[in-house]
């Protein structure tokens, strides 16, 4: 395994980065950029798909159905014959070249991205599985990625996962104004230290290739206090050419959070991700009736943190610590606990 220099980036790696720096969703694009077929493969195998595999290619092709089918039923939308017979590879390189054919394209990868998702989602409800179980299968292809990337010496000068305990999810949800469980988003949780600030786009490019596909990103979820995205390309010259390349957005500002508690001086890139899954045979012998026709991949949501070492020592001093975050978090936790609402003075959110 090799981390790909910046010098190298396509347009289609700094497309991948700044999706998972914003939080946008993949439905807005308007176009892919992948040109060879080494990167259309490398989507797939993200998305946990096996092209080389029968049973993955016909469950590919039972969702592109359904996407055209539902194309045609809603929208009456035309479909080119060529278009329709394509495979899923040869949808994924229609869609990034030009022309009717580009627009259809993408449009039902759209759909079929839908679609996969709802039945990875309806076949997780499914299975008897515990949530140990379901958090033991992601740690297992986390572990497997990042242990690897530190075998081959990448620029990780620390890595750490786990999982939120439940003391941390009562004081969460009782510091949430939203006090539902489903929106506790981090309850696997995963944080990389990069040796420099310029390490971290390479590092995020390749967990997009091979941990999590950047289309499984959650939108609006994104934190980015570390870059100005636009600034840092314009003042790289092999990134500055790809800028009016890129897909509509605004750029100058960071992509900043909600979280009232956190200090205006705390820098990290926090993204969360519904990641897929793929099961293992034993677990889908265990599987109700009607549960295959789902497919074999589930998805789980879980939260990723990546800072490199210098924001990293900063962020653990003063205001912007841990330990004064959690202080402040449990000080509004208890007054709300004992007035609710009444003389409740929420705090202005904090620009990270």
């Amino acid at each position: 395994m090799r981390l790909k220099r910046l010098e190298d980036f396509t347009l289609a790696d700094l497309e991948a980065v700044r999706l998972v720096l914003r939080g946008d969703s993949i439905i807005d694009w308007h176009r892919l950029n992948l040109q060879t077929d080494v990167e259309v493969r490398e989507l797939l195998l993200a998305e946990e798909l096996r092209p080389d595999l029968e049973a993955d290619r016909a469950r590919m092709e039972v969702v592109k159905e359904q996407a055209i089918s539902y194309l045609r039923r809603h929208f009456e939308y035309p479909i080119p014959k060529p278009v329709e017979r394509a495979t899923t590879e040869e949808l994924v390189r229609l869609a990034s070249t030009a022309g009717h054919r580009q627009m259809c394209a993408c449009t039902i990868l759209k759909c079929m991205h839908i679609i996969h998702h709802i039945d990875g989602r309806e076949l997780f409800f499914m299975l008897p599985m515990s949530d140990q179980e379901v958090f033991h299968l992601v740690e297992e292809k986390v572990y497997r990625v990042i242990g690897s990337m530190l075998a081959d010496g990448f620029p990780i000068t620390e890595f750490i996962g786990g999982r939120k305990n439940k003391d941390s999810l009562f004081t969460k949800l009782l510091s949430k104004q939203e006090t539902v469980a489903a929106q506790i988003y981090d309850k696997l949780r995963f944080r990389i230290v990069a040796r420099d600030r310029d390490d971290i786009f390479p590092i995020v490019q390749f967990l997009t290739k091979r941990l999590f596909p950047f289309n499984y990103v959650i939108p609006g979820q994104s934190i980015n206090s570390i870059f100005n995205f636009k600034k840092y390309c314009q003042d790289n010259p092999h990134l500055r050419p790809m800028l009016p390349e890129m897909q509509a957005g605004k750029d100058e500002d960071y992509t900043l959070g909600d979280n009232v508690f956190s200090s205006e001086n705390y820098r990290i890139i926090h993204f969360v991700v519904d990641m897929p899954v793929r099961l293992p045979q034993k677990i889908l012998d265990r599987a109700p009736a009607g549960a295959r026709a789902l497919g074999n991949i589930v998805f789980v949501i879980c939260e990723f943190q990546v800072i490199d070492r210098e924001a990293e020592a900063k962020n653990e001093v003063g205001d912007a610590s841990h330990a004064k975050y959690k202080e402040r978090q449990k000080k509004a936790v208890i007054r709300r606990l004992q007035l609710g609402m009444r003389e409740m003075k929420v705090p202005e959110r904090r620009r990270r």
